[in-house]
């Protein structure tokens, strides 16, 4: 398994690589410059679940905010630059856990310097991220468009630039929204560097067709072995992008804990407004700590053996439902009143 092997990374108070557990990263929607709604923002996405958390750091604003932030929360903070070399060095300066360039819009090799110069003088790691979209020319040119081959070949030409400045305190990630291109990317690069990866879909889009692509995408890499932190790219709400990387991970067995919520597809039986309860259900247990799977059912006929295999659920009849625990039947409930039983149920789990 390429997890198992690459080398482990500090980034702030977690660790990266060497076969620990990989983590689920994503990025603010807000202006950096505005502190306050950064800091909102990603405390919403710390109880959603995310364990390291960039943001966009494209003026000098933006940087001098980052030591304003960085206080407020309780996940690693990584600062994404590009093109100007100062605007890394002041995120640095400013409490950076981490730093996201681009080597190859950063400028001459002495402004690179300076950028690592002053990572590795704090012992901040820097990860080399490289898209599809601003592949160098050359390598486009070389091998006839944008290709898994030319994205691997940039990474780790950038990766040896960084060494060559006397560094090697690296994360690497090499992303496209074409997802076999990217998998193929990623399958080429794990069998050539040991540097920790960063993996995701890049601009995978809208959170229907974003979660399929990410899915597909991220399920062919991990299930390889390859990927240490990974991100789902999504046009929206970032909270939506932890929960579905949550689920990503559960479903490939790479990550328990947390309540998995199971639901009928619904049919001509149904009576109650199935879709909408499982929907509140879903949410409802965010909060809860629990490895245990809750199922949500549209029927009392074949409810109960259909949850069999789950901790706990509901089915739901005609104006009421019945709570099924480790498929046998517990009680009849109102229909207004499985969703607060539900609950009541699972707090009591907890305690």
């Amino acid at each position: 398994m390429f997890r198992d092997h690459t080398k482990t990374v500090h980034i702030g108070n977690t660790v990266v690589g060497g076969g620990n557990p990989i983590l689920i990263q994503s990025m603010t929607t807000t202006r950096t410059e505005d502190a306050e709604a950064t800091v909102k923002q990603i405390l919403a996405l710390e109880r959603a679940g995310c364990e390291i958390i960039r943001c966009a750091v494209p003026t000098m604003q933006a940087a001098e905010a980052l030591g304003r932030i960085k206080p407020k929360i309780h996940i690693p903070l990584v600062a994404d630059i590009h093109f100007d070399y100062r605007l890394a060095i002041a995120a640095i300066e400013h409490g950076a856990d981490k730093i996201r360039i681009n080597p190859g819009n950063i400028g001459a090799r002495e402004r690179v310097q300076a950028v690592v110069s002053c990572a590795k003088e704090r012992g901040i790691p820097i990860r080399v991220g490289v898209n599809s979209g601003s592949l160098e020319k050359e390598l486009v040119e070389k091998y006839h468009g944008v290709t898994a081959g030319g994205l691997v070949e940039s990474a780790l030409g950038q990766a040896r630039l960084i060494e060559d400045l006397g560094y090697d305190n690296l994360v690497i990630s090499i992303k496209s929204s074409d997802v076999l291109m990217c998998a193929a990317a990623y399958e080429q690069i794990a069998g050539q560097t040991s540097y920790p990866l960063h993996v995701g879909i890049t601009e995978a889009g809208t959170v229907y067709s974003g979660n399929i692509k990410s899915a597909v995408g991220l399920g062919i890499i991990l299930s390889k072995g390859i990927g240490d932190t990974i991100r789902v790219s999504l046009t929206g709400d970032p909270r939506e992008e932890v929960k579905s990387a949550k689920m990503i991970l559960k479903t490939l067995g790479l990550r328990k804990g947390g309540v998995e919520v199971i639901s009928c597809p619904t049919c001509g039986r149904t009576q109650i407004d199935l879709i909408s309860l499982a929907e509140r259900v879903e949410d409802m247990v965010q909060e809860f700590d629990l490895d245990i799977k809750v199922a949500v059912m549209g029927c009392v006929v074949n409810g109960p053996g259909e949850a069999r295999e789950a901790d706990i659920g509901i089915a739901g009849g005609k104006g009421e439902g019945l709570l099924i625990q480790k498929g046998e039947i517990v009680k009849k409930v109102p229909e207004d009143r499985l969703l607060g039983c539900l609950y009541q149920r699972l707090k009591a789990w907890e305690e």
